[in-house]
């Protein structure tokens, strides 16, 4: 006996459906392309940045305040609003200017630092632990001198909360060292001042206290004391070895 072979409209059929099946996968294909380009374009920005550019690049850094729920910056010539920097849902509660850079401070304790000339990037995001909870408990006006410079050049930024003093690398965020209160005190960002190249913050230990342990002296190195360690803060392949270190409280 041998083997039947498929008839003529046999075959025709089965080449009539694998043809209607390759058009069904194609047209699945070509109409789903919309909807993941879609899902592409209306996935949240990272942290909820919304930058917007109001007027051409200016030379000269624009002048910075906060309206509302953003960072506005103003051509310094004209007045005329330059950039607007917003955040879904957080509200900027401190600003601190520097040569092409805008630093913020917003409600639920992230830094930020937008390019200050035309405000269509924000070089970095940084999460300082525990100050978005000190910050709330406190009102809006506990924000006021949480960043400081650490250097004339602001190659470094300070941010000062109760429990810490951590300093970032301007240029790209690199948290350089951490300065942890003593036991039994606390910084108070409200209570600096500068003399020199220091910044001196006040650090309260309760009322037996020797004077000299409630005031700490620090500039971009860390903290001011004899003898200390010199830290490479430039970029990696720069001069020095950059590395980060815990600066002792004491």
């Amino acid at each position: 006996m041998t083997a039947s072979t498929p008839t003529a409209p046999a075959a025709r059929n089965g080449t009539l459906r694998r043809g209607i099946r390759i058009t069904l996968t194609l047209a699945a294909a070509t109409l789903a392309m919309p909807l993941v380009t879609a899902a592409h374009q209306i996935r949240p920005t990272p942290y909820g940045d919304h930058l917007t550019a109001h007027t051409p690049a200016v030379r000269a850094d624009p002048a910075l305040r906060m309206k509302g729920q953003a960072v506005e910056a103003y051509d310094p010539a004209s007045g005329r609003r330059h950039w607007t920097y917003t955040r879904d849902g957080r509200r900027p509660l401190a600003l601190r200017p520097a040569p092409g850079h805008a630093f913020a401070l917003w409600s639920d304790g992230l830094v930020t630092d937008t390019a200050r000339t035309h405000g269509r990037t924000v070089n970095w995001h940084r999460a300082v632990p525990g100050l978005s909870g000190w910050l709330a408990a406190g009102g809006t006006g506990r924000a006021a001198d949480v960043l400081q410079s650490l250097d004339p050049a602001s190659g470094m930024l300070a941010v000062i909360t109760p429990q810490r003093i951590a300093a970032y690398r301007t240029m790209d965020g690199d948290l350089r060292w951490v300065l942890p209160a003593a036991r039994g005190c606390a910084f108070e960002p409200r209570r600096t001042a500068r003399i020199g190249g220091a910044l001196l913050v006040a650090q309260p230990c309760g009322p037996t206290a020797a004077w000299t342990t409630e005031l700490v002296a620090v500039d971009d190195l860390g903290r001011i004391v004899p003898d200390r360690r010199p830290l490479g803060n430039a970029l990696p392949g720069g001069e020095g070895r950059a590395r980060k270190v815990v600066a002792g409280a004491r």
